[in-house]
């Protein structure tokens, strides 16, 4: 295994990615989100950043937005929802060769509501999705040592919207738990393909190799660290790459839809009515949930059939 003295962490000088980490900039077009509109304060992320950079290559990402001290306390939860996840029928899906996609509940975790209301991420959501944006889901997943490069593929087929209408309508937030380097499988993205139109897709998500060359002559590997926060569209064409390490790389998903969207469908956020009480208002309008009085297990529904090969 390498080690983090032989590797390198993600940054913008050797990932050419630069252009697409955002930071606050002053004098910028910017957006003022919901909150800040009622509490006077005014946002300076560039709205036409985050557009220009998901509509661009298709992602985006903020360095440091979360204290590590934030991410190791969600590190540890994720650990212990995966190791239940694992015990139970139904509780992680199989997304290839040792590697797992587990759904969760919001109160799983103790930083759902940091997250879920960072100005960055509420910014990101308000710039493309509009101010009516639902979050839909939320979980992690796991490349585990010995995970095997998965082939090229988007998250779920193309929409109408984006075919036709040639607009996004979903996001995926997606935040590591640990230092991520080279051995350790990092997702790696072929920026600029959210736009291919799904021709000879198998399932509309799976490309036919023929186009392979393609996606691995513009293919960017990611190596965020931990605190990192990035934003893309779930239909740029991406794959996970083998984790050659002794350690597994768990990463939190968010996703985030538009009106009109049916990501929903796939999920079940579920909230208890206690839980539901200490949200603040601003959060509960951009949730799409049911409320329960107790939390029941989550069956995974969003399988990815083309992942799901060999050994889970």
């Amino acid at each position: 295994m390498k080690n983090g003295n032989n590797s390198k962490p993600y940054t913008s000088g050797n990932d050419n990615t630069s252009n697409t980490v955002l930071q606050k900039e002053e004098n910028k077009s910017i957006i003022q989100t919901e909150g800040e509109k009622k509490n006077g304060i005014s946002s300076t992320y560039d709205v036409a950043q985050i557009m220009g950079g998901l509509y661009g290559d298709g992602f985006i990402g903020l360095k440091s937005a979360f204290s590590r001290e934030w991410v190791q306390q969600l590190h540890e939860d994720v650990l212990a929802l995966y190791e239940g996840a694992l015990k139970g029928p139904g509780g992680a899906v199989g997304r290839g060769p040792k590697r797992h996609y587990v759904e969760i509940h919001p109160e799983d975790i103790h930083g759902f509501i940091d997250l879920a209301t960072h100005p960055w991420v509420v910014a990101v959501c308000e710039a493309v999705l509009g101010p009516a944006y639902k979050i839909v889901e939320i979980g992690f997943d796991v490349p585990n040592p010995g995970a095997m490069a998965q082939p090229w593929h988007r998250d779920f087929a193309a929409p109408e919207d984006t075919i036709i209408g040639r607009r996004l309508n979903s996001l995926a937030f997606n935040l590591t738990t640990i230092d991520v380097y080279e051995d350790m499988g990092p997702f790696e993205i072929a920026p600029g393909t959210q736009w291919d139109l799904p021709e000879g897709f198998e399932h509309g998500m799976f490309p036919p190799k023929t186009l392979y060359s393609r996606y691995q002559q513009r293919a960017q590997r990611k190596m965020p660290m931990m605190g990192d926060i990035s934003a893309r569209s779930a239909l740029t064409i991406h794959r996970g790459t083998p984790n050659n390490s002794n350690k597994p790389r768990p990463a939190l998903v968010l996703g985030v839809d538009a009106p009109g969207a049916i990501n929903a469908e796939r999920h079940d956020l579920q909230i208890t009515k206690r839980f539901y009480e200490t949200l603040p208002e601003s959060l509960k309008q951009h949730l799409t949930f049911r409320l329960v009085d107790n939390l029941e297990p989550i069956v995974q529904a969003h399988s990815i059939e083309g992942l799901m090969m060999g050994e889970a």
